[in-house]
C-alpha cells in the first residue's frame, strides 16, 4: 500500500479483512444515487472517477442503479489497498470499469478527463487535503464535480446505536473519523476558495434491517477495530452484546427472526470545480 496512507487504514484494511467488510458495511440509498446522478453538466456517457473504491461497494451500486446504467461511459477505479483491489475485481465484471493503485492525490489520470469524483466513505482518510483538492482540479473537466459520500450510523436515532458508537470510539486513538465542522472548515480555506465552489450538502435517513449478529460484525469491521488484540476485540464484542440486550430505543422489524431497524444517514457533500 503506498507509503502516503494511514498506517491503520495500512492494517485495518489489509489483506484478510476485506471479505468481512464488503458483507457487512450497508450500500447506499437510491435516493442519494439519483441526487449525485443530476450533478453532472456533461451529457453521457460520463467518465467517473471513484478514488478510494475499496471493496467496490459504491462502483457496484453506481453500475447497477436504473437511472446510472446507461450514463456510464467509463468508472475508473482508484485504491491503495491490493487487498481491496483483489477483492474489488473478483466482484465486478463489467467492461466499462477497471480499478488501479492510486491515492488522493496521485490518481494517474488525466489532465481534464474525468465528468465526477465519488469518493465514498474514504475521504477521512485523506492526509493532505491541499494536494488532494489540487489533483481534483487537475483531472475534473471545466464543467466536473466532486462527490464526498458517507453512510453514517444515526445515533441520534436511538440509545442503542449512540452506546454502540462511544464503546466502539473509545479505541479511535487519533484515527481519523467523518468530522463535518472540520471538513467544513477546511473547505474554507483559500486552497479550496480558488478552485471549488462552496460545498453543497444533502443528507438522507433510512433504515436497514438488521440482527446481532450483523451489528456485532458491523463493530469489528473499523479498522481501528480490527487491529486491536484478541483479548480486547473480545471485550468489545461481550460490551456490544449487553448494549444489544438492552436495546434502548430498539425498534424490531420482527422480533421471532431476530431483525430490527439499524438507522443510518447517508451524507453527500458536493463541491463544484470552478
Amino acid at each position: 500500500m503506498a507509503a502516503n496512507v494511514h498506517i491503520i487504514a495500512q492494517t485495518g484494511f489489509g489483506t484478510g479483512t476485506n471479505e468481512l467488510y464488503d458483507r457487512i458495511r450497508p450500500s447506499y440509498p437510491s435516493e442519494s444515487l439519483s441526487y449525485i446522478r443530476q450533478l453532472p453538466k456533461s451529457t453521457a456517457p460520463l467518465n467517473i472517477v471513484e478514488i478510494g473504491a475499496g471493496t467496490g461497494i459504491f462502483s457496484r451500486a453506481l453500475l447497477t442503479h436504473p437511472e446510472w446504467a446507461t450514463s456510464i461511459g467509463a468508472l475508473r477505479a482508484i485504491e491503495p489497498s491490493v487487498g481491496m483491489r483483489d477483492f474489488w475485481t473478483k466482484t465486478i465484471k463489467d467492461n466499462r470499469a477497471a480499478i488501479v493503485e492510486g491515492t488522493f492525490d496521485n490518481t494517474g489520470i488525466e489532465d481534464g478527463w474525468a465528468d465526477l469524483i465519488v469518493i465514498a466513505q474514504a475521504f477521512h482518510w485523506c492526509l493532505d487535503h491541499g494536494k488532494a483538492l489540487a489533483e481534483f482540479a487537475r483531472i475534473l473537466n471545466k464543467d466536473g464535480a466532486v462527490v464526498l459520500i458517507w453512510n453514517l450510523e444515526d445515533r441520534e436515532a436511538a440509545g442503542w446505536v449512540a452506546q454502540l458508537c462511544n464503546r466502539r470510539e473509545a479505541h479511535e486513538n487519533g484515527t481519523p473519523q467523518l468530522r463535518l465542522n472540520l471538513l467544513r472548515q477546511s473547505f474554507s480555506t483559500p486552497g479550496y476558495t480558488s478552485l471549488f465552489h462552496p460545498m453543497e450538502e444533502r443528507e438522507w435517513s433510512y433504515y436497514a434491517l438488521t440482527t446481532e449478529q450483523i451489528v456485532t460484525e458491523r463493530q469489528l469491521s473499523w479498522s481501528y477495530i480490527s487491529v486491536l488484540p484478541p483479548d480486547e476485540k473480545a471485550k468489545v464484542v461481550e460490551d456490544v452484546k449487553v448494549i444489544l440486550e438492552r436495546g434502548d430505543g430498539k425498534v424490531w422489524i420482527n422480533k421471532g427472526e431476530g431483525t430490527y431497524q439499524y438507522p443510518y444517514r447517508t451524507l453527500v457533500v458536493v463541491s463544484r470545480k470552478k
